[in-house]
């Protein structure tokens, strides 16, 4: 049996893709498992902030599409990428265990919040990490950066960035170590959501026997918090939120926040409750930021 997996050509997209194929094949040597790069409009446009550009969905739509046509098997997305809402027959059908899913501070001199200096230019496109990163230091420069993490490097290597944000879970896959770093705290970055984990979207009913063997039912649990989180919350790229999920024995704790771009509204919750409860702690506590004063904050920002 022949699987296709379609992918991003990103260097993190491929690592993460040729992760899943090896696990696949030690599970069940008898396949034989090819990988089908496909370029994403989030590929293509890489001078515009992903909020300006159509937000969710920029770096999944073409894949599910091959997928819906045949043309692949299965997708391995970074779970942070895939809209809360997915296309009539497809599923995310395994989520294996996650990655570390802090944010990483990385600098030119010394890597700390604290220690940069007045006024530094800090390089990131998320507004859920400029809103952050300016509530908790209000005179620092936030300057746009996308691209992958090599050119993110590259970037603050040669330009007058005096630091960027980036995910320290893809730090880890490429094993990028060239420059001072520092992991973020929850306290001073909650991560996206599904930040560190993997979707393996498929065509429902399809593949079952291999998906089971590659899920992770705890990585599943907080990822389902925090996705209806975000979900009740409305999901636009344009709003900054938070969330990240926690497991320990049949508990889970789930952390969330929504803030305004300019960090000057910072609304933070936690809720706890049995895994089984997972999509009903994140909708509750959505609904209790949303009662502080997010909805606030998303009125202004939609307009409505």
């Amino acid at each position: 049996m022949n699987i296709k997996i379609g992918t991003r050509g990103s260097k993190l997209a491929l690592w993460q893709a040729n992760h899943v194929r090896e696990m696949i094949e030690a599970l069940s040597p008898g396949l034989q498992v090819e990988l089908v790069v496909i370029k994403t409009k989030g590929d293509k446009i890489l001078d515009a902030p992903l909020a300006k550009i159509g937000g969710k969905g920029l770096f999944v739509k073409e894949i599910e599409e091959a997928l819906l046509e045949e043309r692949v098997d299965m997708a391995v997305h970074s779970m942070k990428d895939v809209p809360t809402e997915l296309p009539p027959g497809l599923v995310i059908g395994a989520i294996p265990p996650r990655e570390e899913p802090w944010d990483l501070l990385v600098a030119k001199e010394e890597a700390s919040l604290d220690s940069l200096p007045r006024g530094a230019k800090v390089g990131t496109s998320s507004l859920r990490r400029q809103a952050q990163l300016l509530a908790r230091r209000p005179d620092l420069n936030i300057k746009p950066l996308r691209g992958n993490l090599d050119t993110r490097f590259r970037k603050l290597r040669e330009t007058d960035l005096d630091a960027i944000v980036v995910a320290l879970a893809g730090v880890k896959r490429l094993g990028i170590n060239s420059l001072p770093m520092k992991v973020l705290s929850p306290q001073e970055c909650l991560p996206a959501i599904g930040q560190g984990a993997l979707a393996l979207e498929v065509r429902q009913g399809e593949m079952m026997d291999i998906l089971k063997t590659l899920h992770h039912p705890e990585t599943e649990a907080s990822i389902k918090a925090e996705r209806a989180f975000l979900a009740h919350i409305g999901g636009s790229c344009q709003i900054p939120v938070a969330a990240l999920g926690g497991v320990e024995g049949e508990e889970l704790t789930l952390r969330g926040l929504i803030a305004s771009p300019d960090g000057k509204k910072v609304y933070r919750g936690e809720q706890k409750g049995p895994l089984s409860q997972a999509h009903i702690i994140g909708s509750e506590l959505a609904q209790t930021l949303l009662d502080q004063g997010g909805r606030g904050i998303i009125e202004a920002i939609l307009g409505g």
